[in-house]
């Protein structure tokens, strides 16, 4: 899930290039000037008063709230503090500082290997006009938990179409949103419990709690809703124990469930460990430092250091230091352990165990879908499929062969994300669990390369069509072509996520004349298809995709002209959550695998 998790944004540098580049560095010499502050949004908060300003729509906005204290110097790998109260006025016209990441489309451009700063525990806010007591939808951004922030996304359009309260944040991510390493233990649970980036999501959820009927907000009615790695996110509000009625709906767009264990957030690689476990990322920072000319003496330096000497070795890693280790990955993401299954902020126990007993979950109303064509965001520059001239001119090598890979990679994430998810609440007793998949795929075709087909319905894309945003933040207007289909989508999905928010059912949406989105299992049907009008509308199917079934699928499909691409798709989809099978691995397709080490094929 991690590979694949991205925020929108992104998907301009993919299909554009270098035309990207320039609209970029022209945005750049040109940044829109800084709102001037209204008195009308003087408002009292735990944290002190802020002072906001009128946004588009007529929406109030209030932007870099603090909702905790900066988790810096001793706070660092420790829970969240309440924010410390201001004396004075909070002008709050501007987003605060991002987390720290690798740099990305997402953020500033910088030589540096991180930007951002540890003090990143902001909040924004937007309410239409003379709110009161108005559902609240609390956005956490995707981007892989190690790049996004809060401040890329608006909720203007959202809250003034439909009297919403939008709320968006930032959370630690990366290694100090997820980390775990036992010189750290304190023998608190919670400061030990290495989900820095969940704890921070459930402190702004408290934040929220207290200080939202000041934004018009009803704190007793709080969505809680994400994309990608911000729906895995979302998935862990409704897992943890730790977010019990701090929020009564979810929405979890392009998301899933897969917790690792303490072992493998800590350990060493030969013991079980992830590659950037905390021994591993010690192992490296000994190397890379020159302390030691190895890993293995790396390793045995490591164990001879006392605890309090390696706790303190690793408070004195600046961000520089720490993200220096890494690779900018795809999009500037970088592979790192999260979502640990700690048993205090998550459970140790499965997905399917989680979420298939109320006893083990936050059981609200809920609602999961995916993209039709996922992975073309990660595939639709990738020279293993696409053909690139003069670096702007691409051409499709093989569309067949890339519809395919597009089907088989969609479903899983499909299944994982939202089938088998349903089917275990359903079996929990939950009755209002609603699915949709999204089928939008009008782009055009750019220097003779068809997005329709390139990119199609892939992931992220949505996010756009949920804010009602397509220009500003999340917009992409030479992706989108501005046409009354694309706004008559927007405007059933806006009223869709706005009438869940509002009653915990989509419905017929708030302005009760969309299709009946009806519950999963209603009539025999599962999920709602979501698409244009002028395309094949939308409507609702009952189509179930498992683990289960793709490999039946996977193993008697004909049209493989390569046994290395069916095995290539079978590790890529099944690497994840103990679905490998050895066996069924060896057999695949008649022919088998064993010629195909499954480590070849990692990740996209």
């Amino acid at each position: 899930m991690k590979k694949a998790a991205i925020a929108v944004i992104v998907v301009s540098l993919i299909v554009l290039g270098r035309g990207y580049w320039y609209l970029t560095q022209t945005a750049e010499q040109t940044p829109k000037p800084l709102p001037s502050h209204d008195d009308s949004t003087l408002r009292s908060t735990s944290s002190g008063n802020v002072v906001g300003f009128i946004d588009d729509h007529g929406a109030r906005a209030w932007l870099g709230i603090p909702f905790a204290a900066p988790p810096v110097d001793s706070l660092r790998w420790r829970a969240p503090q309440p924010a410390v109260k201001s004396e004075g006025t909070l002008e709050a016209i501007m987003a605060g500082a991002e987390c720290p990441q690798k740099p990305s489309q997402l953020t500033a451009q910088t030589d540096s290997p991180v930007t951002g700063s540890e003090d990143c525990l902001f909040l924004n806010i937007w309410s239409p006009p003379n709110a009161v007591n108005l559902p609240v939808m609390f956005w956490i951004h995707g981007g892989g938990n190690t790049i996004g922030h809060g401040g890329s996304y608006t909720g203007a359009k959202l809250a003034a179409t439909h009297q919403v309260v939008v709320v968006t944040i930032n959370y630690r991510m990366g290694l100090f949103g997820w980390f775990s390493h036992p010189a750290l233990q304190t023998g608190d649970p919670l400061d030990d419990s290495g989900n820095y980036g969940n704890l921070d999501m459930i402190e702004a959820l408290k934040w929220v709690q207290t200080n939202i009927a000041e934004f018009g907000g009803n704190a007793g009615n709080v969505t809680v809703f994400g994309e990608s790695a911000g729906g895995t996110d979302t998935l862990t509000m409704v897992a943890s124990p730790l977010a019990k009625g701090l929020f009564h709906r979810a929405i979890v767009q392009s998301g899933g469930y897969s917790p690792i264990t303490v072992a493998t957030a800590q350990n060493y690689v030969e013991d079980g460990g992830h590659e950037s476990s905390g021994r591993e990322i010690v192992n490296k920072l000994l190397v890379k430092e020159g302390k030691v000319a190895d890993r293995v003496a790396a390793k045995n330096y490591q164990e001879d250091m006392p605890a309090p000497d390696l706790r303190s070795y690793l408070y004195e890693q600046t961000p520089e230091s720490l993200y220096g280790l890494f690779e900018s990955g795809g999009f500037g993401m970088i592979d790192t352990p999260d979502i640990i299954g700690d048993g205090t902020v998550l459970p140790t126990l499965s997905a399917e165990e989680v979420f298939s007993s109320v006893d083990n979950h936050n059981a609200v109303p809920i609602m999961l879908g995916t993209n039709r064509d996922e992975p073309t965001l990660f595939m639709t520059r990738d020279p293993r499929y696409v053909d690139t001239y003069l670096g702007v001119f691409n051409r499709l090598k093989d569309e067949a062969a890339y519809r395919r890979i597009v089907h088989y990679q969609a479903s899983a994430w499909k299944a994982r994300g939202v089938d088998e998810l349903a089917q275990y609440m359903r079996a929990a007793g939950n009755p209002n669990v609603f699915a949709y998949r999204f089928d939008w795929d009008e782009e055009p075709s750019i220097l003779g390369y068809d997005l329709s087909v390139a990119l199609g319905a892939g992931h992220a894309l949505e996010i756009a069509f949920v804010f009602g945003e397509f220009e500003r933040g999340l917009g992409l207007g030479y992706i989108y072509p501005n046409d009354a289909s694309q706004w008559a989508l927007s405007t059933s999905m806006m009223s869709y996520w706005a009438n869940m928010a509002y009653t915990g059912d989509p419905d017929r949406g708030r302005d009760e004349g969309e299709v009946d989105w009806q519950a999963w299992g209603t009539d025999g049907n599962t999920f709602v298809i979501l698409d244009t009008p002028t395309d094949k509308g939308t409507r609702m199917a009952n189509e179930v995709v498992t683990a289960t079934s793709i490999k039946k699928e996977l193993n008697a499909d004909t049209t493989f002209t390569s046994q290395e691409d069916r095995c290539a798709l079978y590790v890529r989809m099944f690497s994840w959550g103990g679905l490998f099978d050895a066996d069924e691995y060896a057999k695949l397709g008649g022919e088998g695998c064993a010629a195909f080490d499954p480590k070849q094929f990692a990740g996209f």
